[in-house]
């Protein structure tokens, strides 16, 4: 039986833990690619950055998140995802609503276009997906979704740098769980 990452590998009953996250990322990427070929991306007539569209998913699955706590769950700077908020208002993606209780704190929601388009792509890719899925017999399906929730805990685990371009890391970053993950708990 061959590797299925790597037909021309023999599959090994034991990899190293490097050969084990580069395949991770292999996965995740022909995952990621395969999609976006198939329903392509959100909102594809803005030229979202990636970082961008990181955003709005955390805004799509969090509405009346806070400037902090999107910054906390993508790992990135507040100051880093206030720029990004600023653009996407700009773009009418976004749109800052003030907290009831604190003046101070600027609520995201998604404009009701952008959750409109976000929900209709999100719809085309989660039917691809289902119907690959479903190609899968339950054992394999259920091995897929035992490996959720390993795998968002080592998303959350990465390391993160301490500045832009730094290299070193000295705490891991806050990623929520998918919710099917969330289901296998």
């Amino acid at each position: 039986m061959s590797d299925p990452l790597h037909p021309a590998r023999p599959a090994r009953a034991s990899r190293s833990v490097a050969n084990l996250a580069d395949d991770v990322h292999d996965v995740v990427g022909l995952f990621r690619r395969s999609s976006r070929r198939l329903v392509g991306a959100p909102l594809p007539e803005l030229g979202l950055s990636g970082a961008q569209l990181e955003l709005v998913r955390v805004v799509r699955r969090n509405p009346g998140i806070g400037v902090a706590e999107a910054a906390a769950a993508l790992g990135l700077a507040p100051n880093t995802v206030s720029t990004l908020v600023g653009q996407l208002t700009s773009l009418e993606v976004l749109v800052r609503l003030r907290d009831a209780s604190d003046r101070r704190v600027a609520r995201l929601e998604l404009t009701p276009s952008a959750a409109a388009a976000l929900e209709s792509w999100r719809d085309r890719r989660a039917q691809a997906t289902a119907a690959a899925l479903g190609d899968l017999d339950a054992a394999e399906r259920d091995a897929i979704a035992r490996a959720l929730p390993l795998l968002a805990r080592v998303a959350a685990s990465l390391p993160q740098p301490d500045a832009p371009g730094a290299t070193s890391t000295s705490s891991p970053a806050t990623h929520p769980v998918p919710a099917a993950a969330e289901d296998q708990r």
